[in-house]
């Protein structure tokens, strides 16, 4: 997560599609070093940006 984020600064929503996210990262992780896990990491982000974007009220 980024920095200027914390835990509650998510809804109920956003953790548990980032959850989702990281166990299949978790999943492609373990299939070997050569797996691409961007995709996931590109919608991790987004949805740190949304996070991001509703607590500063942009």
């Amino acid at each position: 997560m980024a920095d200027d984020l914390s835990l509650s600064d998510f809804t109920l929503g956003e953790k548990a599609r980032l959850a989702g996210l990281v166990a299949r990262m978790g999943k492609r992780g373990l299939a070997g070093e050569g797996v691409d896990i961007s995709d996931l990491k590109r919608r991790a982000e987004r949805i740190e940006d949304q996070a991001r974007r509703r607590k500063h009220g942009k």
